[in-house]
């Protein structure tokens, strides 16, 4: 998971975008008003951004269109698999978290997977807006952007949904479980 070799061969293309389409197709509720033609002809301009997705895709974070930002023309993807991404978890939330480990380290950490996949972690409000479109993180959790205040002091933020209610609670961000991975989102 490099973005030195961030190209996919003409056949991960076209299985990609089938995938998305169908997921696309499938999930109507997610992306109202917004047309998979006009999708997929931004994706086919944006080769870097297939790459991001298939690396999304392949850690298991089933990504799809929730919505367009009219300034940019752009269109929004998040990770809308049900439970945090399955290729993303026991991931303690930054390098300094992880170098501050002394026993026990994870293997890799929220922030630098996200960067290396082209990505960002969501944001706690982005959190709050899938949770709009279904129902995610039932058995899991997922770590979102910190504030540098909470950061600074030694904590992260992540997000779960319990009790039909999203809650954001906070931990040593050098903390990892194997239930708790991230969620990402690109622009398109």
């Amino acid at each position: 998971m490099t973005k030195e070799n961030n190209e996919l061969t003409l056949d991960q293309r076209e299985e990609l975008l089938t995938t998305l389409r169908t997921r696309f197709e499938k999930n109507m509720n997610r992306h109202k008003g917004i047309d998979w033609d006009k999708v997929q002809a931004k994706l086919e301009a944006n080769p870097e951004k297939l790459w991001s997705l298939n690396e999304m895709e392949v850690t298991e974070g089933e990504p799809d269109v929730v919505g367009q930002d009219k300034m940019t023309d752009e269109y929004i993807f998040y990770d809308c698999s049900a439970e945090s991404p399955k290729g993303r978890r026991s991931v303690c939330y930054d390098r300094e978290a992880l170098e501050s480990r002394k026993k026990f380290k994870p293997e890799n950490n929220a922030m630098d997977m996200a960067s290396a996949m082209g990505i960002e972690i969501l944001t706690e409000e982005q959190t709050r807006d899938l949770q709009k479109l279904g129902k995610f993180d039932l058995k899991t959790s997922s770590w979102v952007q910190t504030p540098a205040n909470i950061r600074k002091l030694g904590g992260a933020l992540f997000c779960d949904r319990r009790y039909d209610n999203v809650f954001v609670y906070h931990n040593g961000a050098e903390s990892y479980y194997g239930a708790r991975g991230f969620r990402g989102s690109l622009k398109v």
